[in-house]
């Protein structure tokens, strides 16, 4: 454990009217909670790796925000809901697109030097790029293909310069939960293994999930090793209700290499094109829109490709945007491409989709509240409803940054905890089997990947409820949290009788008027209960 600035003391006198929040992950959504948080209250961070790791800092294509004169805030509203097919909550799309333009000058003033054109009569002003399905150029960025870095270190500057507690190297096993008399359920810690590998509970007045979410589900993802939906397991444990768990979004591009490094949706936004093994553009037989149709879209469109070509890569071309472009504007990209050989200046490249983003999670309304009292979660972990059944690009970084803000402000009013029609789902049966994560990543992968039926869903189902984890190691609490999210998910998708967005059906493959809402679920309670005296920080 460590504190900021440097003292002899790690814990600040408190006022009677601070509350002690534990905000859990470091990425753009926990460090926003956690900077404007502590103006008010005392703030303890806690990360499973060290501070700086978090998906953010992988985000390479922008965050997408009607900044300039020649967009609009309805714009962004109308490409928003357009890609999240039908399943977008309007009034949390309004929110995004209306507050995220002084958010992001926010992130400038906070020191965020996102990249600016260099010559020119627009000399020093904002660069934007184009991604997929948006009807402007409105992603900024910075590095080139850095913005997810770029925030994360200005973030991590901004909080390193306040007196925040942290706790690195420390897994979040499980939120702990109080009732009170009238039989309320409320969150007053977590129970952790610390970074000596001792179990203990870090007591909280309020906890902030901002874990992210759980790319590690599937065998092919972008996501780094951290992101196994802690967060969101240990909420849906807790009691409290999941959105939408069915739609995971698969990128559409990342390079057909081990650990699948992403390839933004800004190379084609800059003019790269999409080809078969016999050099043949052929998005355009999927969609008008081409290379530039929504994720959901091009995702599957590469993945028939691959299928009608025995499984091999589609590539892609970004040959004619030229050497010093490339460079310049993707310098990681180029980087990871010639790390495995790759000269993408003179060759196309193999390309495949794989796991990228959670619309599902922890539901929640606008301010970060879900149904559980105590209880906030903002960032991917979170379902705000604002992405529906598929995120438009660059909204994700947005997102963090405007319900992040907005939850720290909450925090300092009543927070009643969010009401919802959610069902029941008994998906935690007692398996016997151990199993590799391996093995999870797979399965899931082939059968609840970017295509599922009836069958592979209930062989999915088959073979999670089979399985069991058997020790309390950081490693195997990952793996449980695997395997409860897994189960879910494919409840969610068996139930959804219909293809939406991320969500394809073969055996359904039209979209029903009938399933155009959410899917919200509890599970049985199996967070402790235990008495409010007995939690220590």
């Amino acid at each position: 454990m460590r504190a900021w600035p440097s003292s002899a003391c790690s814990r600040r006198s408190r006022r009677p009217d601070m509350a002690r929040i534990v905000v859990v992950g470091t990425g753009i959504a926990g460090l926003i909670t956690a900077y404007r948080a502590t103006a008010r209250h005392e703030v303890v961070l806690v990360t499973k790796s060290e501070l700086a790791e978090s998906n953010t800092r992988y985000a390479q294509g922008g965050i997408a925000a009607a900044l300039f004169p020649d967009d609009s805030v309805a714009s962004h509203v109308e490409d928003t809901l357009r890609a999240g097919a039908g399943l977008c909550d309007p009034i949390a799309v309004e929110v995004l697109c209306s507050e995220g333009p002084q958010r992001v000058r926010d992130l400038i003033a906070l020191g965020v030097e996102f990249d600016r054109i260099a010559s020119g009569k627009h000399r020093g002003e904002l660069a934007r790029g184009h991604e997929a399905a948006h009807s402007a150029r409105r992603v900024i960025h910075a590095g080139g293909d850095a913005t997810g870095l770029a925030i994360e270190v200005a973030l991590l500057r901004a909080v390193k310069s306040l007196a925040v507690e942290v706790h690195e190297y420390t897994f979040m096993r499980d939120l702990v939960v109080e009732r009170d008399d009238a039989g309320v359920r409320r969150v007053v810690g977590i129970d952790v293994i610390d970074a000596l590998g001792a179990s203990r509970v870090v007591a909280a007045d309020v906890v902030v999930l901002a874990s992210g979410g759980a790319g590690q589900l599937y065998s092919r993802t972008t996501n780094p090793t951290v992101t196994t939906g802690d967060g969101v397991a240990a909420a849906m444990r807790a009691g409290a209700a999941l959105a939408d768990v069915e739609f995971y979004q698969f990128h559409p591009t990342s390079l057909a290499v081990p650990g699948n490094p992403l390839v933004s949706e800004a190379v084609r936004g800059d003019g790269a094109v999409l080809l078969d093994e016999h050099g043949r553009r052929f998005m355009f037989d999927v969609h008008p829109d081409g290379e530039l149709a929504p994720r959901d879209v091009v995702a599957r469109g590469i993945a028939r490709a691959m299928a009608a070509q025995g499984g091999k890569p589609v590539l892609l071309d970004a040959t004619a945007l030229g050497r010093d472009y490339l460079t310049q504007r993707f310098p990681g990209i180029t980087r990871a491409c010639l790390q495995h050989g790759f000269d993408w200046a003179v060759q196309p490249v193999p390309v495949t989709p794989a796991a990228h983003y959670w619309m599902g999670g922890i539901r929640t309304d606008i301010e970060g509240r879900t149904s559980l009292a105590g209880l906030f979660a903002v960032g991917e972990a979170a379902s705000t409803g604002v992405h529906g059944a598929n995120r438009l690009a660059s909204n994700s970084l947005l997102e963090s940054l405007v319900f992040a803000w907005r939850a720290s402000d909450a925090l300092d009013r009543d927070a009643t905890p969010l009401v919802v029609d959610a069902a029941l789902a008994d998906v935690m049966p007692d398996g016997t089997e151990p199993f590799e994560r391996s093995e999870l990543q797979e399965l899931m992968w082939s059968l609840v990947g970017l295509q599922r039926d009836a069958a592979g869903l209930a062989l999915a189902a088959s073979r999670l409820a089979s399985w069991t984890v058997r020790s309390d190691t950081v490693d195997d609490g990952e793996k449980r949290n695997l395997l409860d999210l897994a189960r879910v998910l494919v409840h969610a998708a068996q139930c959804r009788e219909e293809s939406r967005g991320a969500h394809d059906r073969l055996d359904f493959p039209e979209t029903d008027p009938a399933y155009a809402h959410s899917f919200e679920w509890t599970v049985p309670v199996g967070a402790p209960v235990i008495d409010a005296v007995a939690v220590a920080s």
